[in-house]
């Protein structure tokens, strides 16, 4: 169902430079079906990972947010967007109470956990917005 944003969110997180953060991984995921074009979510977004770089708002939850706007999304998916995620990790939504939380598990690094947040808001979304 969702195994192509997965894989575009993959492809764009394995790129070393320039390094695709967590709101433009999500945004640039579903930027085709947004009708915004790569290059202009990897702009728009630059400035929104690691919780607009001060550990505010978790990058991935920023990116649906945006994506799930440009596609369309009520006020009740939106609400159930949050309510899905915020259950998946605890009722936090913060990047640096996420990452806090995460190095307190002995042989958790950053990167992998970064990328299975990013991974569970795509599918949260497709799930949410009913996408294909």
């Amino acid at each position: 169902m969702y195994e192509k944003y997965l894989e575009r969110a993959r492809a764009y997180r394995a790129i070393e430079e320039p390094h695709h953060n967590c709101t433009q991984t999500v945004l640039m995921t579903f930027a085709p079906e947004a009708g915004l074009s790569a290059e202009d979510a990897f702009k728009v977004a630059k400035n929104f990972g690691g919780g607009m770089k001060v550990g505010a708002m978790c990058g991935a939850i920023t990116g649906s947010l945006m994506a799930m706007g440009l596609l369309g999304c009520t006020d009740e998916q939106r609400a159930e967007f949050m309510e899905i995620i915020s259950t998946a990790y605890g009722g936090d939504v913060d990047c640096a109470v996420l990452l806090r939380k995460n190095v307190e598990e002995p042989g958790k690094e950053k990167k992998p956990f970064c990328d299975g947040l990013i991974y569970t808001a795509i599918e949260t979304v497709c799930k949410v917005m009913q996408i294909e």
